[in-house]
């Protein structure tokens, strides 16, 4: 295996791994990643499918137990079923619209440019929302109800557009709809496992035909850099939630979607079209 690719790999799983969770688009900093490691073809959009794995596989080894007691008491237990049920209901808009505009999206915004647009505009959102009063509806996952998993659900489905941030859509949207820090952020947390699952699958059975034998070394590489980039990340960010707001994540988007529209536009960086 080229020692390259594989540099490649450890690079982009570890993005994939630090951005996943945090309000600020893994998405997007896959599709600038990608684009300045010249792994952006359609093997480099595989791989990022691949790596997505790893983190998803990070939040059920931090939260194993208390999904292992929800799989206990899945037929038994109202407080798991309640918990499956949200689960689903918040599941829904984003795999809905994103069947039915999904390829449509990926043609047409799947860009530096977009990417670094949207960037600035989600972190405008957030310094909006942290600046309104939160008034605290919700303390933890197990207080909200099936209209506040819908709300969530549609929320997340704002992450269609990229750059926009699944985590950041739910966890802000979570906080507008009167969750609490925590709760909205686990919640995101929690919420990824089938959103991401699910993706995971249906893209690689769509590109099945770009399966290879030749790549494992690589996809093993970026599994593993993004499962221990993303487990320490959701622990970190669990941490920080407790004393802190996503104000600085705000700042950080909109420094980062300058520095790539600036890069732009005097030509430092050749970024793609697509």
């Amino acid at each position: 295996m080229d020692p390259i690719l594989l540099l490649k790999a450890l690079i982009l799983g570890i993005v994939e791994g630090l951005t996943e969770f945090l309000p600020i688009s893994s998405t997007g900093h896959l599709i600038l990643a990608g684009d300045l490691l010249d792994f952006n073809d359609d093997r480099g959009k595989l791989f990022e499918i691949v790596i997505q794995s790893g983190a998803i596989l990070a939040v059920v080894w931090e939260y194993r137990e208390r999904l292992l007691s929800v799989a206990r008491g899945a037929f038994s237990d109202k407080a798991a079923q309640k918990f499956i049920l949200n689960l689903f209901i918040a599941f829904l808009p984003l795999a809905i619209l994103g069947l039915a505009f999904g390829k449509a999206i990926k043609a047409s915004l799947f860009n530096p440019i977009t990417v670094a647009t949207t960037f600035i505009l989600g972190a405008f959102v957030i310094l909006w929302a942290e600046k309104r009063e939160h008034r605290i509806r919700v303390q933890t996952v197990d207080e909200m109800s099936p209209l506040d998993a819908l709300k969530m659900g549609i929320a997340q489905a704002f992450a269609l557009i990229p750059g926009t941030s699944r985590s950041g859509a739910t966890i802000i949207g979570g906080l507008l709809f009167g969750l609490s820090r925590k709760a909205a952020t686990e919640f995101s947390f929690f919420l990824a496992i089938p959103t991401l699952s699910a993706a995971t699958v249906y893209q690689l059975y769509k590109e099945r035909a770009l399966l290879n034998v030749d790549d494992i070394g690589m996809w093993v590489v970026g599994f593993v850099s993004a499962f221990v980039s993303a487990f320490l990340c959701v622990r970190w960010l669990l941490r920080f939630i407790s004393s802190h707001d996503f104000t600085p994540f705000a700042w950080y988007r909109i420094f980062f979607g300058i520095v790539v529209l600036s890069t732009a536009h005097f030509g430092w960086v050749e970024w793609t079209a697509h």
